[in-house]
């Protein structure tokens, strides 16, 4: 079996491994696209939390079934998006149903050995087939599901916003915006989508995407994001994974406003106590994803409410993804979704 295994910091290699044998209340599936995530960047460049080398990246999957019990309603050649968090379904997080904060969590592709590999045997519980979507689709179900989850997180917030900021344009944000719109639609409220970022080309392709009003990272800030009334965003998604940002996040929010963190950095925070006490925030953070998140995006797919295959920018094989993945993780290369589509 052929994978790329990131052998080090800055250096993949093509090995080859033995294919894998499916296990019980498993299915034996073929890797059919790989999406590259924040997370397998970071980890190609050391700054990934909770990661040990070697390890083969990916957890972004789109897999069609080789072999499934025959008591299990998937069916051979079903098309599935994958959720890669592995939870023991027994601490006191899954009691709660909050499986994607699992104690005891185990990622594909962070944790444990991922999907840049031609088969892995999966469980059951964490394929969803959906043929009637393309594999390109189903392969950033989990990327959108990151951005569902935060929306769901600020919930109550949503409902009292009165406009709403996304910082960081990378396509965790991207999924952010896009279910901060749609969950507007569903309350019926007509207010503000403002997205934040220090690279143009990105706010570009935002504004190319109708999700939002953009603000330039440069100038003064906190004037730019004022509104009429000269107030600041009610409800602030920080998706940068960047400690500066995030520390900087809470400026930004109105008194009695709302920051919600859905990138992470393996920095210390800190933050001024008189000012978030006195702006009385809510600080939340938003971890993975729930079973429901990715059932939720795949509803969404469905109805053709984001027309994510736009948004991958690099498609590769296995030799150019070795050649190439250095490059993307610079800026001026211009990625906004990579995808390996073939070993």
């Amino acid at each position: 079996m052929k994978s790329i295994v990131l052998a080090e910091v800055g250096r993949f290699e093509a090995q080859p491994l033995p294919e894998p044998v499916n296990l019980a209340e498993h299915a034996l599936v073929k890797v059919e696209r790989v999406g590259i995530c924040g997370t397998d960047l970071h980890a190609f460049q050391g700054r990934q939390p909770f990661f040990s080398y070697p390890r083969i990246l990916g957890h972004e999957l789109a897999v069609t079934i080789l072999e499934v019990p025959k008591e299990s309603d998937l069916k051979l050649g079903d098309c599935c998006a994958v959720i890669p968090y592995l939870h023991d379904e027994t601490c006191v997080a899954c009691r709660q149903g909050k499986s994607n904060c699992c104690v005891n969590m185990q990622v594909l592709g962070v944790h444990r050995d991922g999907g840049m590999c031609e088969y892995l045997s999966l469980p059951l519980s964490h394929l969803i087939a959906a043929n009637d979507l393309s594999l390109e689709a189903l392969a950033l179900v989990e990327m959108l599901s990151i951005g569902q989850h935060a929306v769901t997180r600020a919930q109550m917030a949503l409902t009292q916003a009165e406009s709403v900021l996304v910082i960081g344009a990378g396509p965790i944000g991207l999924a952010t915006l896009v279910f901060v719109r749609e969950a507007l639609k569903t309350l019926a409220k007509n207010i503000p989508i403002l997205a934040l970022d220090i690279s143009a080309s990105r706010l570009d392709f935002v504004q190319s995407q109708g999700l939002a009003q953009i603000v330039q990272a440069d100038g003064d800030i906190l004037d730019n994001l004022k509104d009429k009334q000269g107030d600041l965003p009610t409800l602030i998604f920080d998706a940068t994974g960047n400690a500066a940002s995030m520390m900087k996040a809470p400026e930004y929010c109105a008194h009695g406003g709302t920051v919600v963190y859905v990138g992470f950095t393996r920095q210390d925070l800190s933050f001024h106590n008189p000012l978030i006490h006195s702006r009385e925030l809510s600080l939340l953070c938003s971890r993975n994803a729930t079973k429901q998140d990715f059932e939720k995006v795949i509803a969404s797919l469905r109805r053709g409410e984001v027309d994510v295959e736009s948004w991958i920018s690099h498609k590769t094989d296995a030799e150019g993804l070795i050649r190439d993945f250095a490059s993307w993780t610079k800026p001026e290369t211009g990625v906004i979704k990579a995808m390996l589509t073939a070993f």
